[in-house]
């Protein structure tokens, strides 16, 4: 009987070790802020967005060399959805609800955004997304780095019309079969319907992810060309892009007879191929490598060597591109909000962040718009070189407004110009 005071006295010491532990951990863990990287490392868009997580983290570092965020480190936590867009969804609840992270950089696809998109909005989450994509959207839990249509669909299908782009008269829509390449093509073809080109004069076709066989299509291609000038407006997404651009050169299509413009082709998805055959080729974007400014070359050179000392297949060949850009100002903007705001709340982050800047490698001070939570950006045109690189060949005197709400969109008019939860 005696021994129940003991007990006791041994059971409250053991809770408050106990409880001591548990905050002394909690205080360990609150010591770095979580940061979700969403990007398909296997499958078919790995191609493309191995390098974005890669960004990602090199990004992280440079952050954190410099002290982290609030004085605490960044932590990233990384997932791979694998190409796969109902597992996006899964991978984004459980960055949110497991992991707890503050906030998630991450998707390519607009199928995987679509597919994260609720839990994002249901659960309050904060997604930057740094691909261009179809717009049709503005969700208060996204903020959207990459372009909208005016900041590249648009302005390259005008270059093509334009003395300088060979005006053409006649627009072969080849894409990837979802929802950006079919949105996009379908603001195209209203576009170019205000411009007076005919419908018998806009040939639309698309091909599954992972497509292979690009034989008939780009004999196809050439019988369309004999009607008159014709341009190839790309939308391809993912590794199919290799074999794409390896018929056109098998077939000996040059860019003097059918030029394509491609809105998912950059300096990393090139690495692969032999680009001697394509030069003249064309991609919209918003940053290439190639651009020259001291902010760019520090960023080029701080990712060869990044890419060198990580041990980063095909090191020695390591390329920037415009998503890995806009990941990398996306992260740094984030960072800056949360200076600002002094917190993660993404309430009080979210607030930060409009009207945000950030000296770009593009050469640019970029701008995150003040209500409709994407990006100022200026607009590029590149020509393909022999190395892989692409040679700016037109570009917009400075960084232009993002419209998400096409006006060749009926009813877009009537849309709010502020984020609005479900406009998906």
């Amino acid at each position: 009987m005696k021994r129940r005071p003991l007990l006791k006295t041994t059971l409250a010491a053991s809770a408050l070790l106990v409880s001591g532990l548990f905050h002394i951990s909690a205080a360990q863990a609150a010591d770095t802020i979580k940061v979700g990287i969403l990007h398909s490392l296997s499958g078919t868009m790995a191609i493309s967005e191995t390098s974005l997580k890669d960004m990602a983290l090199m990004t992280i570092d440079e952050i954190n060399a410099k002290g982290g965020v609030n004085g605490k480190k960044l932590e990233p936590v990384i997932v791979d959805p694998a190409s796969n867009w109902p597992l996006f969804a899964e991978k984004a609840r459980q960055l949110l609800t497991q992991d707890k992270v503050a906030v998630v950089f991450g998707c390519w696809t607009s199928v995987s955004r679509k597919s994260v998109l609720p839990v994002f909005e249901e659960l309050n989450g904060l997604l930057f997304y740094p691909v261009q994509y179809e717009g049709e959207e503005m969700s208060p839990n996204v903020f959207y780095t990459g372009a909208a249509p005016n900041q590249q669909a648009i302005p390259a299908v005008e270059y093509l019309m334009s003395e300088d782009g060979g005006e053409a008269k006649r627009f072969f829509l080849l894409g990837t079969d979802y929802v950006y390449p079919r949105t996009t093509n379908k603001i195209l073809r209203a576009f170019l319907h205000s411009k007076g080109v005919e419908d018998k004069d806009i040939e639309e076709v698309y091909t599954p992810f992972g497509h292979s066989d690009y034989q008939t299509i780009v004999a196809n291609i050439k019988k369309f060309a004999a009607g008159g000038k014709t341009a190839v407006v790309s939308t391809i997404n993912g590794d199919s892009n290799v074999p794409f651009y390896k018929e056109l050169a098998n077939q000996g299509l040059k860019a003097t007879d059918v030029p394509v413009v491609a809105f998912s082709v950059g300096e990393e998805e090139l690495r692969g191929i032999d680009t001697a055959p394509l030069v003249g080729h064309l991609a919209a974007w918003n940053y290439f490598q190639s651009v020259e400014n001291p902010v760019n070359a520090k960023f080029v050179a701080d990712w060869k060597a990044y890419a060198k000392s990580h041990n980063l297949p095909s090191a020695s060949t390591a390329v920037t591109n415009d998503p890995m850009e806009a990941t990398y100002v996306g992260i740094h903007m984030w960072a800056q909000a949360v200076e600002k705001a002094q917190s993660t709340d993404v309430g009080k982050v979210r607030n930060a962040l409009a009207g945000q800047t950030f000296n770009a490698p593009s050469g640019y001070t970029l701008t995150m718009d003040k209500t409709n939570h994407h990006l100022h950006k200026p607009v590029m045109i590149g020509e393909i070189q022999d190395d892989g690189q692409f040679s700016v060949v037109w570009q917009t005197e400075g960084p232009i407004r993002a419209q998400p709400w096409s006006p060749y969109i009926p009813g877009n008019d009537k849309k709010p110009d502020q984020p609005v939860k479900g406009t998906f």
